[in-house]
Parts: structure tokens; C-alpha cells; sequence
């Protein structure tokens, strides 16, 4: 008897992607396919590369890893090549000029024609099972595609289309799945969740999601990823405040605070909006943690602007912080309206110094925490200690807490640590109590 066709599926780019991947995975297995994500192995009967087609840098990474497997194809180590996702939804007939190997190109939203290419057949009714690939621990939901900001800089609406919100119902019920598999933190993911319902219901209903998947047995915690400034949803507000369930951490990207820069961005919200803002998250959600992005090197930003942006940053002391240089997206508004007049190494050169002055500001706000003691949940063991995060620190992009214990740890797990050191962006503790 023969065994099962092998499928590879490749992610590159963002959570959002990785959602799409799991989805796919998960009906290939139910097609009986052997599945596996992200693996170097060869000898695969198929590869689906996710591709990301955000900014310059993400574009040319998805291509290399094309490229890659053509070479891969050539070599006889796999039979099928595919590709899908954002840059193949931009870019789809341009790639398939520019690299006829791959056997088929799809857009970001055609699941259907991908299951039917390898004649498995389509099960709608399971949409919202995945196939985890992140730690069973955590998982991410995404609770709606696209986008209706119109910010100058971002080709991502012109690959997603409109905001499109999910029904809290078909939600919660994929909330109930993650649970079943183990999943007891689940980060809320969009393009923006500010926007979330509007559509459909004629009103925001972010917080009403929120209640429901804090309602699900097996779900500690609730991370919120990408809020905008510009009509902010307060109401979010009191339940992050009042439901222990929901994480004091907020990820809001703020991309500058120099109101030309802003004016130009499309961001529609003035410094002084953004200042209030913030004041308001702290007033109404003291122990709030901050996330935010930042872009430098936007076409016309001046030392001025770019001093401006430091000193705010120096000021406000972010939690956490990153950020990223300006890529003159095609057809864009900021393509077609501005010369990207800022020089590649004045970019990066700007960038380096804005995460010189987070590295200060984090490494400060850490040292204040020794003494502290904080719930963390256990993500990994690594050499001699075992790897975990607090509610204030989302896997991959922020800090972690390196945990010394003589006793056997189990991941997942969730402990009581008591923080003896700090770095820059990790600190180290010690387990006080196991609460689960």
C-alpha cells in the first residue's frame, strides 16, 4: 500500500498568514494528506509558499523562498510547486511572467480552487478548524480580513479588499475549538480590530466578542493585536479594566507623532489627539501596557520631525516599541504623490537610534520590575532554564522571562515568578507558585 501524498505549506509574513496556513493544513489532513509546516525536509509530492507582500523587504524575502523551491523542483526534491497569499494576490500575473516553474499561482482567498488542485475534497462546514502550528498553548484568531484605512504608505487594502468582520457566533465557535486543543491564550488579530462589527452589526462589538471567548472554560487569557488611534474604541476600555481574563496590553500602532509627517501619512489624528489619547488608556486602564510601531524616513520627514518623534518616544516610554523603515509601495498613495526623498542609510540610520533610545527606556522599565512578582505562562524550556511570558508580552516580538526551577515544569503551564534580574527586554525570576 502506498503511502500518503506530503504536503509542506510555507508561511511567510505575519500571523494573519499563519491563520490562512493552518486553515489550509487543516483541510489537506482531513483530505488525507500528510501535512507538516515549515519543514526543510525535501521529498515533498507538494509546497504551497504563503508569500507577504507588505513592504520591499518582505516581498523579496517571499520571492527568495520561491525561488528556493524552484531550485528544489529542478533537483527532483518535490514534485508540485504552489503559491499563494498576499504578494501572489498583488502580483499574480507579473509573477507567473517572472517565474513560469511554479505549477500554479492563487490569491490570498481562494482556499476552494487550492483543495481542489490536489483533488481532496472541500469541507466549508470545518473552516474553523486549524491545524496549530504555533505551541498548543496560544492561538491566534483572526476575527476579520482587510482594511478600510487609506494611510499612504500601505499597499495591504489593495491585496485584502474592505474590512470584512466575522460573526461573533462563527468565532466563538473557532474560540471553543482552540480551547478543546489546549489553547489557553488566544491573541485577537486583524488588520485593525477597531473596526470590528461595524459593518455587519452597524456598531463596534469588539467588547461583546471579548466577553464571550472570556466566557469559553480553558481560556486564561485574551491579547488584543493592532488597534488604530484614529477612532479609537473606548469601550474596550472597561472591559480590559474589569475582565481578568483580557491582558492589560494593547498593540496600537502609531507609525510617527509629527503632525506634517501624520498629514501626509493619511493617519487623520494630530499629536495632540494622540496624546490625549494615551492619557486616556492610562487613566481608565492604569496598568496598562503599551505596543506600538513607528515608520521613519516617510518622504518629507525632516530632523525636525524626526527629533520630534525621539523626543516623544524619550517622553511617553513605550513598554514596548518597534519599528521600521519607509518602502515606496507601488500605487500607493504615498507612490504617487511623493518623491521618496529620504536616503536608504538616513532610514536606517534613524531607525537604529530610535531602538537605541527603546532599548534604554526598556531596560529602565525592567529594572523596575526585580522584586515584582508576575503570572507568567511557559512557553519552552531552552538549555537551562524554562522560557515564559506575562500578560504584558506577546510570544515572538516581545520579551520573555527566563525562569529558574528545580522542579520538572510542564509548557503551557501557568506559574507565579518572582523577577530576580533584568536585561534589556528579558528578565529572569523565579517560581514562587505553580497555579496551573
Amino acid at each position: 500500500m502506498m503511502g500518503k501524498k506530503r504536503v509542506n505549506v510555507v508561511t511567510m509574513g505575519c500571523s494573519k498568514n499563519l491563520v490562512d496556513s493552518e486553515v489550509l493544513l487543516n483541510q489537506l489532513q482531513r483530505g488525507e494528506f500528510e501535512v507538516v509546516h515549515d519543514s526543510s525536509e525535501t521529498g515533498f509530492d507538494a509546497v504551497f509558499v504563503n508569500t507577504c507582500g507588505f513592504i520591499h523587504d518582505a516581498k523579496q524575502e517571499s520571492i527568495d523562498m520561491i525561488l528556493d523551491y524552484v531550485d528544489a523542483k529542478k533537483r527532483g526534491d518535490i514534485q508540485k510547486l504552489y503559491v499563494m497569499g498576499c504578494l501572489s494576490e498583488r502580483y499574480q500575473k507579473d509573477l507567473e511572467k517572472e517565474i513560469p516553474e511554479v505549477d500554479r499561482y492563487f490569491g490570498k482567498f481562494d482556499l476552494k480552487a487550492m483543495v481542489d488542485e490536489l483533488q481532496v475534497n472541500y469541507y466549508p462546514e470545518y473552516i474553523y478548524e486549524r491545524k496549530i502550528t504555533t505551541p498548543s498553548h496560544y492561538g491566534y484568531l483572526k476575527i476579520a480580513e482587510g482594511c478600510n484605512r487609506s494611510c499612504a504608505f500601505c499597499a495591504i487594502p489593495m491585496m485584502t479588499g474592505r474590512h470584512k468582520s466575522r460573526t461573533i457566533e462563527s468565532l466563538v465557535k473557532e474560540a471553543r475549538y482552540l480551547a478543546k486543543k489546549g489553547v489557553k491564550e488566544i491573541l485577537l488579530i486583524a488588520q485593525e480590530l477597531s473596526y470590528y462589527g461595524i459593518d455587519i452589526y452597524g456598531k463596534n462589538r469588539l467588547p461583546d466578542l471579548i466577553n464571550q471567548i472570556s466566557e469559553i472554560d480553558g481560556i486564561e487569557w485574551i491579547r488584543l493585536h493592532y488597534l488604530y488611534p484614529t477612532k479609537f474604541p473606548y469601550e474596550i476600555l472597561p472591559v480590559m479594566r474589569d475582565n481578568p481574563k483580557v491582558c492589560k496590553y494593547l498593540d496600537m500602532p502609531l507609525q510617527h507623532i509629527a503632525n506634517p509627517v501624520l498629514k501626509n501619512m493619511l493617519r487623520h489624528v494630530t499629536r495632540e489627539e494622540t496624546e490625549a489619547l494615551i492619557k486616556r488608556i492610562k487613566e481608565e486602564v492604569p496598568d496598562v501596557i503599551l505596543r506600538t510601531t513607528m515608520l521613519v524616513g516617510f518622504p518629507g520627514e525632516t530632523e525636525e520631525d524626526f527629533e520630534e518623534l525621539k523626543q516623544f518616544i524619550i517622553d511617553t516610554k513605550f513598554e514596548r516599541l518597534g519599528v521600521f523603515t519607509y518602502s515606496h509601495e507601488e500605487n500607493t498613495y504615498a507612490a504617487k504623490k511623493f518623491q521618496d526623498d529620504v536616503p536608504e542609510e538616513v532610514k536606517q540610520a534613524r531607525a537604529d537610534e530610535i531602538m537605541e533610545i527603546q532599548q534604554q527606556v526598556s531596560a529602565e522599565l525592567n529594572q523596575q520590575k526585580i522584586g515584582q512578582t508576575f503570572k507568567v505562562i511557559l512557553d519552552r524550556k531552552e538549555d537551562d532554564y524554562y522560557v515564559g511570558r506575562t500578560e504584558y508580552d506577546s510570544p515572538e516580538v516581545d520579551g520573555e522571562v527566563l525562569i529558574s526551577s528545580s522542579a520538572e515544569l510542564k509548557k503551557g503551564d501557568f506559574c507565579q515568578v518572582k523577577i530576580t534580574g533584568a536585561e534589556d527586554y528579558d528578565l529572569f525570576g523565579e517560581v514562587i507558585e505553580l497555579t496551573r
